[in-house]
This record gives structure tokens, C-alpha cells and sequence, in this order.
């Protein structure tokens, strides 16, 4: 039995149409989440983004206390400063931006190979081999520094199937009009595992030694790892914890749970706008983001004066209100496409764009105030909002082409990467004396891309199934329903001529 094929229904899935309000679960979704297994397939999701982030940003607050000078105290009663790597801000620069080198080769083949055998194997084995990476990652670095760059770029090669994947269990679990809670909650997850690894990493680094950083984020991911091999499968058909009533809702909302073979339309993936705005807003989201998840522990510390200790802190309070308003916007998203108060295009574009418009605002104030209280606040705000923005483009794969997500997101993530390797050397280049000038470039070149990225999305982007993205049964399914309704008007134009005549 492959994994396209179905051991509840004993056959392969086809592609269906159906109308995703009139049906429902005789058992709806309610606070008790857990009696849902493709919600305990959302929390597994939201535990391995911790697992990814917490693994992605350690470092970033680790190398503060790899490099810092040190007092030193001998037996004679001289003071002395040490360091235990003497790197300076463009290698810095350098081994920050390395793990992004590995990222970026393996969205795509993510996002393929999630289609042919299941998200849910390449996005834990993702994880799993990137924490046992981790785990190596100070033995590395004590033996030189190419050593320690070979480890990153390859545990970045490994993270970078993880978005692509849970793009392929999303194609599979997520009813359409939950997709965007469904979604959101677990992406929720990057900044949970952000904020509770920086604050964490400072805190280890301080007490047991900044290799304890990486040796208790490595073993949380390799028993995150075990537990989501157990209880995730690809699809709900596969899964000896979904219920048969909802396996079958699952799949009558969703229209499509596998195929015999999906074959990808490429001429129209790469001619199509709404998938280019995607692309241009994850870009501009990515941008922002990781100038402050790679570079954020060295402002605090170098230009605002926080100490180590409070720099893990404050770091993780922009995070912090991420994940609290991603479950928000995923919500108030679908709640919005339930009631019918917007379409799916409008709740896409306005989450997503006045996200990005109050992220420029908030950008420009940090680069002028440059004050250590409202740097924080502003910046808070800045990252905050943009949970908006991830109900908007993060998901849109699913709305434009769900069985085609995971390549779209692979293809779109590859460019979005670039961000992760061209903004901390950037910043490594510009900002070479922590000086507020310095900083002040980096803070507007960031508020300009996210507005250049909300102007593209706000013209092109749509959450309509895209024409080249239908399958031939759904074609086949529309055309019908025109000559019914073609028919009925036809019926009727010769019913009112009659009444007329008569």
C-alpha cells in the first residue's frame, strides 16, 4: 500500500467538489480540541516549529557569550581578558548567515518529496536530524571555525525541507475553512520556541556554560522527534487515531486528498501573479524578521547597553507577542471567511498588507527613537503584527493550489531565504562600530522592503482556486453546474414569456 492510497476507503482518493458549508460534523470542533486528531496533529506541529526555531536562533544569543571578553582573575592577583572565539562582526556576520547556505537548496526538494511520500516524514526528519546536529554543534566549534560553519550550513539543509512539508500535511488535514487557524496556530510554535530559547540560551550560557545551550535545545528535538513519528501520519485515511466521520469530512471539504499521480502544471506556477505575490511578501516578511531574530541580541547588548542576561529577555518580547496574535489573526481570518463577511481574497490582502504598512510605521519609529524603552516597544509592536501577515501570504499556497502547496512554498521559501543569508552580512558590513547611525540603515532598509512587498501583494494576490490548479474532475464538476444553471435561467426566461403571453 502506498501512501496515496487509503486503508479506510481501499482505493485511491479522487479529486471531489463540494459546497464546504453544507457540511458538517455531527460532533462540531469545540474547546475540547483533542477529540479532533488532525487538531493533535496541529499541536505535534506546533511543538516541532518550537523544536525549529529554538534550534534556528540559539545561536544567536550563544555567540554573545562565545565572543564576549571575560574577566580573568590568576593566582597572583592579575586581571586578564579572555575570549573563547576572537571573531569580529563580518565573521560574525558570516557564521550567522551560514545556516541559511544549507536552507536554501532544499525548499523545493522539501516541497516534492513531501508530495510523493508524505509531509509528515520530511518535516520530522527535518527536525530530528537538525537537533542531532545541534548536539554535535560545540564539538565543532572547538575544532575550528570552517568545522563549525560545515555543521550549520548542513543542519540548515535539513531545516529547509520543514515549511514545504507541513505544506503537504496541510494539503491533506486542513478543511478549508479552518486552514488559516489551523495553520496559524502551529506557526505560532516559531515564536514560542523563539521566546523561550532566547531568554533560556541567555540563561544557560550565564550559568552552565554556553555549550549547555546547545546540548538541551538538541535533546528536546530528538524527543519531539520520536513522538511525532508515532502519532502523525501523512493523511487522515492513514491515521489509526482519526475517526472514520472525520477522515470522510476531512476529505469531502478538502476535494482532494491524493491522487494516482499529481503532475505539476510548471509553465503556469511560474507565470502566475497571485504565486509571484506570495513570493514578494514572504520575502519582505523574511527580511524583517531575520535581521532581528539573527541580530537583535547584539543591539540590545552593543548599542543599547543591556547586559547578557536581559538581552536573552528582551529579545524574546517581540516573539512573545507574535505567537499570542498569531492564534488571533488565524481565527478572526476564518471567522471572517465563515460569516461571509469578506472573501478569501480581502481577508488575505487586508491582514497581509495592513500588517506590512504597520510594520513600516514601526520600523522608521525604531530607527529614529533609538531609545532603549521604546526601541523595545516599537519593535514589539513591528514584529507582532506582522501574525497578521502569516494569515495572509503563509497560507495563500493552500487557497490558489492545495495540492500543489508544498512545491509552491518550496519554490516561494528558496527566494524568501535569501533574507537569511544577505541581512546578517549586510548588517555585519554596515554596522561595524554599534553605532546609532549604523543601525538607524538597517532599521529603514528593512520598513522599505516590507513596503515594497505590501504594494506588490495588495495588487495581485488572490484566494481563489487558480484555473491551472483545478484537476479535471473539478473542471468537469463546474461545467456542469454552468449548463444546470444555464438550463434553470433558460427554464425560467421561458416560464416568465409565457405568463406574458398569457
Amino acid at each position: 500500500m502506498t501512501d496515496l492510497e487509503s486503508p479506510k476507503n481501499g482505493k485511491h482518493l479522487e479529486h471531489v467538489h463540494h459546497n464546504n458549508n453544507e457540511i458538517t460534523e455531527s460532533e462540531p470542533l469545540t474547546w475540547r480540541f483533542w477529540r479532533k486528531q488532525r487538531y493533535i496533529v496541529v499541536l505535534l506541529a506546533f511543538f516541532g516549529f518550537f523544536n525549529v526555531y529554538s534550534l534556528r536562533v540559539n545561536l544567536s544569543v550563544a555567540i554573545v557569550a562565545m565572543t564576549e571578553n571575560r574577566t580573568v582573575l590568576d593566582g597572583d592577583g592579575n586581571i586578564s581578558y579572555v575570549q573563547d572565539f576572537p571573531w569580529d562582526s563580518k565573521q560574525k556576520g558570516l557564521i550567522l548567515s551560514s545556516f541559511f547556505y544549507g536552507y536554501i537548496l532544499t525548499q523545493f526538494l522539501g516541497g516534492y518529496i513531501g508530495t510523493k511520500i508524505g509531509g509528515n516524514i520530511v518535516f520530522g526528519t527535518g527536525i530530528g536530524s537538525t537537533a542531532i546536529l545541534t548536539l554535535l554543534t560545540p564539538l565543532a566549534a572547538n575544532h575550528s571555525l570552517e568545522m563549525f560553519l560545515a555543521v550549520r550550513i548542513i543542519e540548515g539543509f535539513f531545516e529547509g525541507v520543514t515549511f514545504p512539508g507541513i505544506h503537504a500535511v496541510w494539503a491533506r488535514w486542513s478543511p478549508p475553512l479552518e486552514r488559516s487557524r489551523m495553520a496559524s496556530i502551529a506557526f505560532a510554535g516559531n515564536y514560542a520556541g523563539t521566546v523561550v530559547a532566547m531568554p533560556c540560551s541567555g540563561f544557560l550560557a550565564t550559568k552552565y556554560g554556553w555549550e549547555s545551550v546547545f546540548y538541551v535545545f538538541g535533546t528536546i528535538g530528538v524527543i519531539w522527534y520520536l513522538i511525532w513519528l508515532v502519532f502523525v501520519k501523512a493523511g487522515p485515511e492513514l491515521d489509526r487515531f482519526c475517526s472514520k466521520e472525520e477522515c470522510e469530512y476531512i476529505q469531502k471539504t478538502i476535494g482532494y486528498v491524493g491522487s494516482k499521480k499529481i503532475k505539476h502544471p510548471w509553465k503556469s506556477i511560474f507565470t502566475s501573479m497571485p504565486f509571484y505575490a506570495i513570493m514578494a511578501s514572504h520575502f519582505s516578511e523574511n527580511w524583517g524578521f531575520y535581521t532581528l531574530l539573527t541580530q537583535l541580541p547584539s543591539f540590545l547588548r552593543d548599542t543599547l547597553n543591556f547586559d547578557l542576561g536581559k538581552t536573552g529577555i528582551l529579545s524574546a518580547v517581540p516573539y512573545l507577542a507574535m505567537g499570542i496574535l498569531l492564534a488571533v489573526s488565524g481565527y478572526l481570518a476564518d471567522w471572517l471567511q465563515v460569516k461571509g463577511i469578506w472573501t478569501t481574497t480581502q481577508v488575505r490582502r487586508n491582514f497581509n498588507c495592513g500588517a506590512f504598512l504597520a510594520q513600516t510605521v514601526f520600523m522608521m519609529l525604531t530607527a529614529y527613537l533609538l531609545d532603549p524603552a521604546w526601541s523595545v516597544v516599537s519593535l514589539t509592536i513591528a514584529v507582532g503584527l506582522g501574525a497578521f501577515a502569516w494569515s495572509g501570504f503563509a497560507v495563500n499556497h493552500l487557497d490558489i493550489a492545495p495540492q500543489h502547496a508544498s512545491v509552491l512554498m518550496g519554490i516561494g521559501n528558496t527566494f524568501a531565504t535569501i533574507p537569511g543569508i544577505v541581512s546578517p552580512l549586510l548588517t555585519g558590513y554596515v554596522v561595524t562600530n554599534q553605532t546609532s547611525d549604523e543601525w538607524r540603515i538597517i532599521f529603514f532598509i528593512s520598513a522599505g522592503i516590507y513596503l515594497v512587498g505590501c504594494v506588490i501583494y495588495w495588487f495581485y494576490c488572490s484566494g481563489e482556486l487558480q484555473e491551472w490548479a483545478k484537476t479535471p474532475e473539478q473542471k468537469a464538476q463546474e461545467a456542469e453546474e454552468k449548463a444546470q444553471l444555464q438550463l434553470t435561467q433558460t427554464t425560467g426566461f421561458v416560464n416568465t414569456a409565457a405568463e406574458l403571453k398569457d
